[in-house]
Order: structure tokens, then C-alpha cells, then sequence
């Protein structure tokens, strides 16, 4: 009985030791960065048609910082627009897209209904189900030509 405890509280040590040792080194997102051909734009898209909030600006780099309340955002203007690479999300390594989420179905709606109107937003597809479902999403490039994702995945029935 003694080794049959002490074997557990050896397992037990072992399996603590292990979940430390795998234990994540980060604690989220801070913030996403992200390079945009026209700074003014792409704020007044994140800020009038998302509803973000302006939390500063640096002119000299130039930068708008921007957040939901959640997550935070850092949009650079590139140096030089009529030079600039344009994105390809099939051949060059880095960002393929930045996925948002919204609260439900009827905002992922409205949502596609109101970037529709706005100039230099381009949509690749309008609000459809995600690989079969439940969830639903779409997919925009903002004015400064970064790649959008909003999606809304709602709650998986328990079984």
C-alpha cells in the first residue's frame, strides 16, 4: 500500500511538473499592427463604419492606434502608396488575414449591408456559412487593403 501511494504521489508530481513545463509562455494578443496605403482611410473605415474607438496618434510615424474595447490595433501608413507591394495571401509568407468576431448573425448582416457602401472596401464574399455551419462569416479587403474576416460562431448545443 505504501509503494501504491507512493507511486501516485510520484505520477501526481510528474504530471504537475509536466503541465508546468507545457504551460504557454504568452498571455494573448496585445495588439495587431498593420500597414495600410491611406492612413486616413483605413481609420475613419475602422472608426465610423466599425465603431472603434481613436485611442492616439503618432504624425511623425505616421500611426493611428485604434480599439473595440477588446482588442487593439496599430495601423502605419505605408511610405510610399504608388510603390508599395500589394497583398497576396498565396505567395508571400506573413499575414493572410485578420478575423474579427461580432455578436450574432443579424450584425454580421448589418454589418455587410453597411461596408457595402464604403468607398475603397473591396468584398470578396458576402456573409455565408463556414464550412457547412453553424458559424458564418465574411470576408472584405479595407481601404488600406488589409484582409478582413468578421464571423459570428455561436455556441455548440452541449451534448
Amino acid at each position: 500500500m505504501k509503494n501504491t501511494f507512493l507511486m501516485l504521489c510520484l505520477l501526481l508530481c510528474f504530471n504537475t511538473a509536466m503541465a508546468e513545463e507545457n504551460k504557454a509562455l504568452t498571455s494573448g494578443f496585445n495588439h495587431v499592427g498593420l500597414t495600410v496605403l491611406d492612413l486616413d482611410k483605413s481609420t475613419r473605415f475602422f472608426t465610423y463604419t466599425l465603431g472603434w474607438k481613436l485611442s492616439g496618434q503618432d504624425p511623425d510615424y505616421p500611426a493611428s492606434f485604434l480599439t473595440d474595447g477588446e482588442m487593439f490595433l496599430t495601423l502605419w501608413q505605408v511610405k510610399d502608396p504608388a510603390s508599395a507591394l500589394k497583398f497576396d495571401r498565396k505567395n508571400n509568407v506573413g499575414l493572410h488575414h485578420l478575423a474579427i468576431s461580432v455578436p450574432g448573425f443579424a450584425e454580421l448582416d448589418a454589418l455587410y449591408e453597411k461596408v457595402k457602401a464604403v468607398d475603397g472596401v473591396v468584398i470578396e464574399f458576402a456573409p455565408e456559412l463556414a464550412y457547412g455551419g453553424p458559424s458564418k462569416h465574411m470576408m472584405i479587403r479595407e481601404p488600406g487593403g488589409n484582409r478582413l474576416e468578421f464571423a459570428h460562431n455561436p455556441p455548440r448545443p452541449k451534448k
